[in-house]
């Protein structure tokens, strides 16, 4: 590798990688991006594509959410990435679940959303169509798009539209200020934001165990095309004591007391329902959560039986037979994110929440704003 100074040098070359590559690009930086595997192969491709405002975090997490949201929607057309589907179903199964709806219309975050009520929801939820239904919360806010297709659409559209440059199949064995080393020479940059996603053993290794950071294995599921089109994202009542935009609302505490009492093994492995569509039909379905320093990589035909039994339980009929079935892996720790500073002109950038999908270009624009004293999207 021929020595070239860059603007930035970013390493890893997930969502979050890229994200910051973006970011940077559109500061008009030169930016190169290097990552020890030839393709994506991580979180960022095993999800669902699902770009997910509702229900996240209130404050700044929600409001990263609904900037990255935004950028996904910009980017889309000219990376030649689809947006499979937009929007979110969640219906209300039980009368505590409909409570947190309720509860979360009247917040801040419910800009895009509304109620429909059990005989309107009916009749307007298409193949949703829980035996037990009091309502649904319809957003039009979220987006879909097919991760295995948008990562490497985005990365070679930043190549061709921005000239990042990426040096792939490259491991970055030391990183200094100023200095990135690797296992094909040195690169030199004036700023460097590591992302690594839960390569916890690798660079920084210290700043993980201070912060706590562990992985969390999920198991998703694709289902055969099932001869009807989703009208939009489906989640179920699982998801309200999931995500702390609902969950942190004083009226989930019900929901939760009843789920413990009729799903208990759900809640035990951090099982809950995401149903979005693919451009041929098929159904990505998932997922699961399950927590370790290094997670086995072994899926269990149980916890995809409690994934199938949410999805019959939510669209009153039997799933469709499963096509195909995966793990992933994703840094995890309280809080949304890892961000720090282990070496002047460095930043350590790791989402531990598991949405960067859904946040890291709101995230990026925020560590890349702060590196070069700029204010970029919303704050701009």
């Amino acid at each position: 590798m021929s020595e070239q100074r860059f603007d930035l040098a970013v390493v890893g070359a997930g969502i979050v990688g890229l994200a910051h590559a973006l970011a940077a690009a559109r500061l008009g930086k030169q930016v190169v991006v290097v990552d020890r595997d030839a393709q994506a192969n991580g979180a960022s491709i095993r999800n669902f594509g699902f770009v997910t405002v509702t229900g996240q975090e209130q404050g700044l997490i929600w409001r990263r959410a609904r900037r990255s949201r935004d950028v996904w929607a910009e980017v889309a057309g000219p990376a030649g990435i689809a947006i499979e589907h937009a929007g979110l179903v969640l219906p209300a199964q039980r009368p505590e679940a409909a409570a947190v709806l309720q509860a979360f219309l009247e917040t801040d975050m419910a800009g895009g959303c509304r109620w429909l009520g059990k005989d309107e929801a009916s009749g307007q939820l298409g193949p949703v169509q829980p035996p037990a239904l009091e309502g649904a919360l319809i957003s039009d806010v979220d987006l879909r798009v097919e991760s295995r297709q948008a990562i490497p659409r985005l990365a070679a559209w930043l190549e061709a539209a921005h000239g990042v440059i990426f040096r792939r199949g490259v491991t970055v064995q030391a990183v200094e200020t100023g200095l990135l080393v690797t296992s094909q020479g040195s690169i030199h940059a004036d700023a460097i934001v590591v992302c690594p996603g839960d390569d916890l053993f690798g660079l920084f290794p210290d700043s993980f165990t201070q912060a706590g950071v562990t992985r969390c294995k999920l198991q998703m599921l694709r289902l055969a095309a099932p001869g009807w089109r989703l009208p939009a994202a489906v989640m179920s009542d699982l998801s309200l004591v999931r995500y702390l935009g609902y969950a942190a609302l004083p009226e989930a505490e019900a929901l939760k007391a009843r789920l413990l009492s009729e799903q208990r093994s759900h809640l035990a492995h951090g099982v809950h329902l995401i149903v979005v569509q693919s451009a041929d039909g098929s159904l990505v379905v998932g997922d699961s959560h399950d927590y370790a320093p290094t997670p086995d990589p072994f899926s269990s035909d149980a916890l995809d039986q409690l994934i199938l039994d949410e999805f019959a339980a939510v669209f009153g009929q039997a799933p469709p037979p499963v096509i195909e079935r995966w793990t992933g892996t994703y840094a995890s720790a309280p809080g949304h994110s890892l961000v720090e500073t282990p070496a002047p002109g460095v930043r350590l950038v790791v989402v531990t929440a598991g949405n960067g999908a859904s946040t890291a270009f709101g995230l990026a624009e925020e560590v890349i704003g702060e590196l070069y004293g700029v204010k970029m999207g919303d704050a701009a």
